[in-house]
């Protein structure tokens, strides 16, 4: 990558899901997940414009195990939009676990955007829920502010990052994932399956070093 695409006034770095639930110690713990908050607090001081995302479920939600009778974490259900993996309870509005995790430090960021708030639907990406028709408002913010080329970290890899990373191609940004700065949950292979979906979407996996 060369000097004129890693600072150019169109880039945009968003930062997904770096949440106390999300690291070592919270509900839905990704393994070694804070070990990317220094990688993240690094790539966000070289670039102008950052987007945070939090993941914002009322209690109840449809997503979470517990309002299932009988159902456990990670079995799965047929939802209205599709296969919809059960959770532990995590990221609750307003609760502790659902706080941008204390060592993220990129006070610049412009904007945050908060998905799963509808009580019936889960939001992976950053765009739209997963229905893959509601969105979250992200693509219009990025469209007025002339962002087209999206860098994207954070947690998890498999989950969150790679469907936005997906939705942001789909919707003709230019999107690259900074792999070192994310780390996956990978549930039955769903690192390696994420690689090959974004390779087949022309979506290239780079490192932070190529920003040094």
């Amino acid at each position: 990558m060369n000097e004129a695409t890693r600072f150019a006034d169109d880039s945009v770095l968003i930062v997904v899901d770096v949440q106390n639930d999300f690291c070592p110690g919270g509900a839905l713990a990704v393994p070694r997940g804070d070990e990317i908050i220094p990688i993240v607090n690094t790539l966000a001081a070289r670039f102008g414009n950052v987007v945070l995302t939090q993941d914002w479920h009322p209690r109840g939600h449809s997503s979470f195990a517990s309002s299932h009778r009988g159902r456990k974490p990670f079995e799965t259900i047929e939802a209205y939009y599709g296969t919809q993996v059960l959770w532990p309870d995590h990221c609750v509005q307003g609760t502790p676990g659902a706080a941008l995790h204390r060592a993220l430090e990129v006070p610049h960021a412009g904007l945050i955007i908060r998905k799963g708030t509808h009580p019936a639907i889960d939001s992976y990406s950053t765009f739209y829920e997963n229905d893959r028709k509601t969105p979250t408002g992200l693509v219009g913010y990025l469209r007025e502010r002339g962002l087209g080329r999206i860098f994207l970290a954070g947690l998890a890899f498999d989950f969150c990052v790679r469907y936005s990373a997906e939705d942001a191609r789909r919707e003709g940004f230019d999107a690259f994932v900074i792999e070192d700065a994310c780390r996956g949950i990978d549930m039955d292979g769903s690192v390696a399956a994420t690689r090959t979906s974004l390779s087949t979407l022309g979506v290239p996996c780079i490192r932070a070093q190529e920003f040094a």
